[in-house]
């Protein structure tokens, strides 16, 4: 079986769980013999052709213009940086869930694609259906339409029997692929609006995220607490829904040893700082736990909206360097911020799933998450609590760091567990999902 497989994160380029969770379900899916052609948004006009599990670490570039058409033999995607320019990461790249923060950008498109003469009635018609009246000059609104551009080509071009596209940015294109293709589409829910926001958020976002589900044969959610959003929410019916939990492997090249930095115990918030993640009370945790144990060390991962404003609200609590903001973190570096950890912490407001905590217990370091979240579905060796319920978020940092023998010990039985939730179980499902809608699709002679 063959996928077209739309999505706007792969590693090295991640902006969160969905790259990770994109190379999960990709590696497993080759594994058990799914072709797959990758779209990712590049401005060369390209596509990677995976068919081996080792192409998801080394990916096979083929170009879709007629002037370049040629291929690469596999290459690294450091390699492939290089060679083309992506359109869809920036330095930050947790900006594009805060448009209201984007910046023009200096390299921001020359020519207005979407009224261009190269642009199909059909392409414009379905981008009308879904922003009509909505459609701004936003650097991140640009992107996804620029993006979307490319799906009509590689509809037509490409042999496939099933589309999948990954969250909202990406629906546009594997809406006008189905269209175009007369091919059943698979959409896959990591995050909605609902979350990143607190609320409504973006109605630009709300519409395409609602337009890209109903249009969908099927929607993937990452847990039953997404499923649950987007039936309340987006009025999706139940009978479309499948639940597919994500997964975390450790990356073969991965140290996980334990490097302490500090001399106290180190606890750890690691993602976006926006209001979804709950970092705000992560800071007050913080402020109440040094106070009884100062020779704690409370570490802030990520970047996001709300950086600034914690920043200064440190600073006003004299939390000096016992509270400290990293930035932004590669791949590498989160690794080693994991190996110097002891404690991790998700305090989030609303989580579709939540990578990080499973790749914090596959480090060994025992987690605390909010009941909030989709993972807690999945684990039993991690405390969950009401992320509003900050005195016994307190309590339980307290607890753990009096009893360090007893935080080894349950970090040491996380570990365990995170081991045995792997991809190929989640790629199984979504195997079976593709089989099964695709016969679905034929019997109804769509």
């Amino acid at each position: 079986m063959k996928i077209l497989m739309f999505t706007w994160e792969f590693p090295p380029l991640i902006s969160g769980g969905l790259g990770m969770a994109c190379y999960g379900i990709i590696k497993a899916l080759l594994n058990q013999g799914i072709k797959i052609d990758l779209v990712l948004p590049t401005k060369e006009f390209v596509y990677f052709p995976m068919r081996e599990p080792e192409d998801a670490d080394t990916l096979p570039v083929v170009f879709v213009d007629a002037e370049k058409q040629r291929s690469f033999s596999h290459v690294t995607f450091n390699t492939l940086q290089e060679r083309m320019e992506y359109i869809g990461i920036s330095e930050e790249p947790e900006s594009y869930f805060q448009l209201a923060d984007i910046k023009r950008d200096s390299l921001a498109l020359k020519k207005e694609y979407w009224l261009s003469e190269t642009v199909s009635l059909e392409e414009k018609d379905l981008w009308q259906e879904m922003t009509t009246n909505l459609i701004g000059d936003e650097l991140l609104i640009r992107k996804v339409q620029e993006y979307t551009l490319r799906a009509e080509k590689l509809a037509k071009t490409l042999d496939y029997d099933v589309i999948h596209a990954h969250d909202w940015l990406c629906y546009p294109a594997g809406m006008l692929a189905r269209r175009i293709a007369q091919k059943p589409l698979i959409v896959h829910i990591h995050a909605t609006e609902f979350d990143r926001a607190g609320g409504p958020g973006d109605e630009r976002i709300h519409k395409i995220e609602h337009a890209g589900m109903t249009y969908a044969d099927k929607v993937i959610a990452v847990s039953q607490y997404t499923a649950q959003m987007i039936m309340s929410r987006y009025r999706i019916d139940t009978a479309k829904i499948r639940i597919v939990h994500n997964a975390f492997s450790v990356p073969d090249d991965a140290v996980i040893a334990k490097q302490r930095i500090f001399g106290g115990p180190v606890i750890l918030f690691l993602g976006r700082i926006t209001l979804q993640k709950g970092p705000d009370y992560f800071l007050e945790m913080a402020q109440r736990v040094l106070a009884v144990h100062p020779e704690a060390r409370f570490i802030m991962a990520g970047t996001g909206d709300m950086s600034r404003k914690l920043l200064r609200r440190s600073a006003s609590l004299k939390l000096k360097n016992r509270f400290l903001f990293t930035g932004f973190l590669n791949r590498k570096q989160v690794e080693r911020v994991l190996r110097a950890s002891d404690i991790y912490v998700l305090p989030s407001v609303s989580e579709p799933f939540g990578i990080s905590p499973l790749e914090a217990m596959a480090f060994g370091i025992t987690s605390i998450i909010s009941k909030q979240s989709g993972v807690a579905e999945v684990v039993n060796h991690a405390f969950k609590i009401d992320f509003w319920d900050t005195d016994l978020w307190v309590e339980t940092i307290n607890y753990l760091i009096e009893n360090p023998d007893k935080c080894v010990k349950i970090g040491i039985d996380g570990m365990h567990e995170v081991n045995r939730i792997q991809w190929d179980e989640a790629a199984e499902k979504i195997r079976l999902l593709y089989s099964n809608t695709l016969a679905e699709y034929i019997r109804k002679g769509d």
